[in-house]
């Protein structure tokens, strides 16, 4: 045996055993290096969070300042839960049969028009002097409003639902006071409306529309002012309404006696109150039941998207409805279809089938403090397996960005559906930010499989080809095939933005560049404080970046200039980690 001191090593070499030693050599040994610098920076204003810059780490990571690690992708599926599958007319049979039907559409239309004429004034004459409208309407206008249920039973069977098919039945209105329903199509609410006279939430703004604002009044329901197309009711943690209510109930029919329960989602104060405004009316017999439609936009029926919690806050019984349309040749789903093509095609068609089945009542675990998550879960779980479809986790951003990718004409809108309720939930990242982040990846010209290659990356960030540049490429790259997908560029952009130090990294960078403490940035400041991480950079190229920073084109940058180009681009934060670094280490 060798003898220890100091200077010797620990582990001898393996060229120094002999053959012998060789046949009884122990293991590769794991040899760890251990640094006397702990490598933890802080940055000047004394946040408790640390930025770790350990050297190899920012080598092969340009975040690292930020203390931002790799990065796992949510999940993905391929099931896009919003397309119709047939928007268009094809087959002989199809056309043959709108040929047959055009007669009928005629009288079905003629019907259609005079049933919503005769709700319109039943709805006014029940409505007429009536002032207390925090209270159930009294019995004898709600007799009037027969009149206006009679009418969407007709307007159902000028559609072409002669009949419809039930299974099971209404749970008591005592029992479950809440209502929940997958949302197929814009007759879902009709029929709801027929069917069980229900409270619906819905928008404010519709409420001093001429013959909208009446309809509203008459259904006291509440309705969400901020958007015009797929509405939803609620943002992230409430219950969505699909604007198909909306336009359902304002063009389609006057509608019943509901309480109104004005919303704005963007307000947080009015999202609680419509809770309670829900819980109030939910507690009290007098009032109809509770319609609501968790998934917060329509579907095409194949599947089950993520539930908003709305219905399931107040913590009342619900009883959960799945409603079915079957079909062969026309899909009666509101999805890639305007509503005019999707009326002329029901009015075209000899009968269309709808099913609807009442499922047995969920009620939250008595014995157990149950959230409104978990019985959420437990009540969209219920209504996947009746249907037989999965569950996923889409949301009504999905929809927005459905939506932002066909008004770019784009080729395969589908593949910018990044099942968003995950994403929030990893990135507390909101729907309108998702669009905006959209609107940057579109503008990197995408290929028809929705991918961008990092040239045209760069070109939109304004950088050049070099190490730096690469490494942020690389950074949401994860495959490493050159080619990023939306989904990639939206996690890697908001894990970045949504990183504890971000905002205060902006304030050091913006300190950084501002020689003298002037509140602004020159382009002289701004080339010399980018040479330390993007050193040859001709002065157009710099002109490019400056001009990208300079989002009021002032010819200057102020913080607010800065922030607001960094939360657009938030990838961009690597360009100023050496101005960072300066400003933690000086």
């Amino acid at each position: 045996m060798s003898d220890h001191t100091v200077s010797a090593p620990l582990l001898h070499s393996s060229t120094h055993l002999s053959d012998s030693d060789h046949d009884h050599a122990p293991e590769p040994h794991v040899i760890l290096t251990v640094d006397d610098d702990d490598g933890v920076h802080q940055l000047p204003n004394g946040d408790d969070h640390q930025l770790v810059t350990h050297i190899s780490e920012v080598d092969d990571n340009p975040y690292a300042f930020l203390g931002a690690k790799r990065f796992d992708m949510p999940r993905s599926t391929t099931v896009d839960p919003f397309r119709n599958n047939t928007p268009r007319i094809e087959g002989v049979y199809e056309w043959f049969k709108i040929v047959v039907c055009l007669p009928l559409a005629l009288v079905r239309l003629v019907l259609f028009g005079f049933s919503l004429m005769v709700g319109y004034v039943a709805t006014r004459v029940a409505l007429h002097g009536w002032k207390d409208k925090q209270n159930p309407m009294p019995k004898w206008r709600s007799r009037l409003m027969c009149v206006t249920r009679f009418s969407a039973r007709t307007i159902l069977f000028s559609f072409g639902y002669q009949w419809i098919g039930r299974k099971g039945k209404p749970a008591p209105r005592e029992i479950a006071p809440v209502v929940v329903s997958n949302h197929v199509s814009y007759i879902d609410p009709i029929f709801f409306f027929y069917e069980l006279f229900p409270t619906i939430v819905a928008s404010e703004s519709h409420d001093s529309m001429p013959f909208v604002g009446t309809i509203i009044r008459a259904m006291q329901t509440s309705f969400d002012s901020s958007f015009e197309f797929w509405n939803p009711v609620y943002s992230a943690s409430e219950c969505l309404v699909h604007i198909s209510v909306i336009k359902t109930l304002k063009l389609l029919m006057p509608s019943p006696f509901l309480q109104v329960i004005y919303v704005n989602r963007f307000s947080p104060t009015s999202r609680k109150h419509a809770v309670g405004e829900i819980k109030r009316k939910a507690s009290c017999n007098q009032f109809p039941r509770v319609l609501l439609f968790p998934e917060g936009t329509t579907t095409n029926g194949r599947a089950i998207i993520s539930f908003q919690l709305g219905a399931f806050i107040p913590g009342y019984p619900i009883q959960p409805v799945i409603v079915r349309y079957p079909h062969v040749h026309f899909d009666q789903s509101w999805g890639n279809v305007s509503l005019g093509m999707l009326m002329f095609r029901m009015f075209t068609q000899f009968h269309n089938f709808m099913e609807v089945e009442y499922l047995p009542v969920v009620s939250p675990h008595e014995n157990q403090k149950e959230n409104a998550v978990r019985f959420a879960q437990r009540t969209g779980h219920a209504v996947s397996t009746a249907l037989n479809v999965v569950q996923t986790s889409h949301s009504y951003g999905d929809v927005l960005l459905l939506a932002k990718a066909l008004e770019c004409n784009q080729e395969n809108p589908s593949l910018y559906l990044v099942e968003m309720a995950a994403v929030e939930a990893a990135f507390h990242l909101s729907s309108l930010e998702a669009v905006e982040f959209l609107d940057v990846f579109l503008s990197m010209n995408p290929d028809s499989k929705g991918q961008v290659e990092i040239h045209d990356f760069l070109r939109v960030f304004r950088l050049k080809s070099c190490t730096l540049s690469e490494k942020i490429f690389g950074f949401i790259d994860m495959q490493k095939s050159g080619k990023i997908t939306f989904k990639q560029f939206l996690v890697g952009s908001a894990h970045i933005l949504k990183q504890p130090l971000f905002h205060q990294a902006c304030e050091s960078a913006f300190t950084a560049c501002d020689d003298g403490g002037k509140n602004y940035i020159l382009e002289q400041e701004f080339r010399y404080s980018l040479m330390l991480s993007l050193p040859g950079l001709s002065s157009n190229e710099i002109h490019g970046l400056f001009t990208l920073f300079d989002t009021d084109h002032d010819g200057k940058i102020s913080k607010a200039d800065l922030i607001a180009c960094l939360r657009r681009y938030p990838l961009l934060i690597a360009l100023f980690s050496p101005c960072v670094l300066q400003q933690t280490c000086p």
